[in-house]
């Protein structure tokens, strides 16, 4: 048993480690814009990491190149990509973020806001 730091009286008491009560419900959690929301998350995590491996790749290849014009050539050439691949990324992150800040659209969590309606008198 994990024991807490004691309180003034010098008594330790025992550390919980497993929740009482889960405050969220599976069939909250999955719901089909959640499951939108999370794809278009991965799809831009996958993407951002899939050009950085593609520039440490170019930076490892012109190293290798050794001079060679053919070599160092191409390695140029997947460097170039792989900064304006992650550049797309980044812009579509920023845009999405634009938008959601301008109209109140999060596209990250598929929150649209609801349109105001006064009341009937």
């Amino acid at each position: 048993m994990l024991l807490a730091q004691g309180d003034v009286t010098g008594t330790l008491s025992p550390i919980i480690l497993r929740p009482t009560e889960i405050p969220i419900s599976i069939k909250e959690q999955l719901s089909p814009a959640s499951l939108v929301a999370g794809g278009i998350r991965l799809i831009l995590v996958v993407a951002a990491l899939l050009f950085f491996f593609m520039l440490v790749v170019g930076g490892v290849q012109w190293i290798v190149s050794g001079g060679d014009k053919a070599g160092s050539e191409n390695a140029r050439k997947r460097i170039t990509s792989a900064l304006v691949g992650l550049a797309i990324v980044f812009a579509a992150w920023a845009i999405a973020m634009l938008i959601n800040t301008l109209f109140g659209i999060d596209i990250f969590t598929l929150n649209i806001p609801k349109l105001y309606t006064p009341a009937a008198i």
